[in-house]
């Protein structure tokens, strides 16, 4: 399903596909919560390399995953 945010189309699929794989990963590594609530700041993750050109959905969600990893080592420390 394509949505059209002004100028921009999104491929809902595809971000929420992506979404979907990171946030099972990150719910087995005990990275974030293991609930059903949408993590905002990873799915935030995942909409701005979206944006950025990464259309396809597991270089998408590897690459959010490490994002978001490494975001929050920084917060962390």
């Amino acid at each position: 399903m394509l949505v059209e945010r002004g100028m921009r189309v999104m491929n809902t699929e595809v971000v929420g596909e992506a979404y979907t794989i990171a946030a099972s990963y990150l719910r087995r590594s005990g990275a974030i919560a293991d609930d059903f609530a949408t993590d905002d700041r990873l799915l935030g993750i995942v909409v701005q390399l979206f944006h950025c050109g990464e259309a396809n959905r597991l270089k998408l969600a590897n690459k959010a995953i490490a994002k978001f990893e490494s975001e929050r080592e920084v917060d962390l420390a």
